[in-house]
């Protein structure tokens, strides 16, 4: 079960199921920037989902890739690139919302954000923080950045990848400071392991919730089965990336805690009509 001090975390607090916004309004704005995560509150998003790289002078900011190129007018690796070269790019270049006819953020003033930035100019937040970089690690400054900010009851640390969930659990062993934690994919692995070999052993969920697609590798992983196993552990299920309406609604009838979607007024809607 949930231990008793991440209970009264307030990213667990309120009804479910939970609106996330996948890196902000990833579908309606330009991904893992301010406007997007602006825009995804204003849609309704009860939480938002984001990730966090290094860069070369060891700042924490919020991008996907591994390499800029993808979403700004840049290139190069982030961790290659320091705080003020990763500033001067423009994060809105690429986006469109229409196969490429318009480009309506370009020129915009986009930036690339910080963690710390976020937190401070959206207080109200309660996020997801992916961290996808090992080397060189960043795990104790993103921990830092959320100390900092008082943001420890509302924030959500995960990570694909076992050896960073190891790092970030041995940060914040003893649940202090009191952050929850989602599973990596080993952690996935050994839980689906588990509820395959119906549930003949003790086990003990290494986090609080876990975020998962329909499917991986044609094996089903969102299923009423694993629902109800997950919360008899009190463990919380968060299904991504949903962005159509009539699979959000089928999710919602299969009673998930939560859906990471692009388009968090679309879900919103959904919520509310029902």
């Amino acid at each position: 079960m949930i231990p008793s001090t991440l209970k009264l975390s307030n990213f667990f607090s309120g009804p479910t199921p939970r609106i996330l916004g996948h890196r902000g309004a990833a579908g309606e704005a330009p991904e893992n920037t301010l406007v997007s995560f602006q825009r995804a509150l204003a849609d309704g998003a009860g939480f938002i989902e984001l990730d966090v790289r290094g860069s070369a002078d060891g700042k924490v900011v919020i991008i996907h890739d591994a390499t800029v190129g993808r979403t700004t007018n840049g290139r190069g690796r982030v961790s290659r690139l320091s705080l003020r070269e990763l500033k001067r790019l423009d994060a809105g270049y690429w986006f469109t919302s229409d196969g490429g006819a318009t480009y309506p953020y370009r020129g915009q003033r986009v930036e690339i954000p910080t963690l710390a930035e976020l937190l401070s100019i959206l207080p109200q937040i309660r996020a997801i923080i992916e961290i996808k970089q090992w080397r060189p690690p960043i795990v104790k400054k993103v921990i830092e950045a959320v100390c900092r900010a008082g943001k420890e009851r509302d924030v959500l640390l995960a990570t694909e990848k076992n050896r960073i969930m190891r790092e970030i659990r041995a940060e914040i062993s003893d649940n202090d400071p009191p952050i929850a934690t989602g599973f990596s994919y080993g952690e996935v692995a050994s839980f689906m392991a588990w509820l395959a070999g119906n549930r003949r052993e003790v086990y003990r969920p290494p986090g609080q919730a876990m975020q998962l697609p329909c499917e991986f590798a044609g094996m089903t992983l969102v299923s009423g089965q694993t629902l109800e196993a997950a919360h008899k552990l009190g463990v919380e299920l968060f299904v991504w990336t949903i962005n159509d309406p009539a699979e959000m609604e089928r999710l919602l009838r299969l009673g998930v805690d939560g859906i990471i979607t692009d388009y968090p007024g679309r879900l919103r809607a959904l919520v509310a009509g029902r």
